[in-house]
């Protein structure tokens, strides 16, 4: 059979209200609109006897291991619930960066269901399928299907697809990776504790002026932890709020990762190049959101 490829993208949190941790588990139940980027990693599946992973690309270093990496976890996941799984020699090639609140290993993962799934001939709600993302990690699940929609609970519940209009968009790493763990307990939540704070906006599909108008009075509950973690993360949103042209600025996931939505293509494509120039270390994106 011939080699299948797909796109592992970037998981841009438009969004990030963290509602409390839940008595038994201990996990913080979240309310986020994710969306995804034009732009990051690509997963290649050559089939065959044995299941492998190579890593190349310019943050394959940081990455890992590749026998402890989310790919070869997902397909062994997979494996467990589908007797006699069809698997071969996994090629990733890392571009987006590691620890960065992007969702980076998660797509991957994800990438490598979807392989698994179309060479397998199952489809992508198959019961095996659902059960192999959520065993491998709380964003894979939102991660299968690379569209913007609600995500509730651990990462769980996820909802429909709502169509918005790509926003042009900058993301910004400004090269420090920041583990989801501390911020966490940097929040501070203790298992039952509640956060308050305004209730999640009702989101459905429509303009980018709809939904900007939508989000804007929403947050992300862990950018101030963050901050206290990775100073940096402020002075890489100042640099995008300067900008000409920007819309909406914010910290994606638990960080380091920032973005910003443009008015338009070009005023993303210029603010990427001046803030490219002005910090050559970090990692500058203009790209599309959806």
């Amino acid at each position: 059979m011939a080699r299948l490829t797909t796109r592992a993208p970037a998981k841009i949190n438009l969004t990030l209200h963290v509602l409390g941790r839940r008595p038994g588990d201990g996990y913080h139940v979240l309310e986020s609109l994710v969306a995804f980027a034009g732009t990051g990693d690509t997963l290649t599946l050559d089939p065959g006897p044995a299941l492998s992973l190579a890593v190349s690309g310019p943050t394959a270093g940081p990455a890992g291991p590749t026998g402890d990496n989310l790919v070869i976890r997902a397909a062994r996941h997979l494996a467990d619930g589908v007797p006699d799984l069809k698997v071969g020699a996994f090629d990733l090639v890392k571009r987006l960066p590691v620890a960065a609140g992007i969702g980076g290993g998660s797509s991957d993962a994800a990438a490598a269901l979807r392989l698994l799934a179309e060479l397998n001939g199952l489809a992508l709600d198959h019961p095996a399928v659902i059960a192999a993302a959520r065993a491998t990690g709380a964003d894979v699940p939102v991660c299968l299907d690379p569209r913007a929609r609600m995500m509730r609970g651990a990462g769980e519940e996820i909802g429909p697809t709502l169509g918005i209009a790509p926003l042009p968009a900058v993301l910004i790493n400004p090269g420090v990776p920041v583990p989801t763990a501390p911020v966490f307990k940097a929040l501070g939540l203790q298992v039952g504790d509640r956060l308050d704070g305004a209730a999640h906006p009702e989101i459905g599909g429509g303009d980018a002026d709809t939904l900007l108008a939508a989000i804007g009075p929403a947050r992300n509950d862990l950018e101030a932890p963050a901050l206290t973690v990775a100073p940096v993360i402020g002075t890489a949103l100042t640099a995008l709020r300067t900008q000409p042209g920007c819309r909406l600025t914010r910290m994606s996931g638990s960080g380091a990762t920032v973005f910003a939505v443009f008015a338009d293509r070009h005023a993303a494509s210029r603010a990427a190049r001046a803030i490219g120039s002005a910090q050559p270390g970090w990692w500058t994106v203009a790209t599309y959101l959806r």
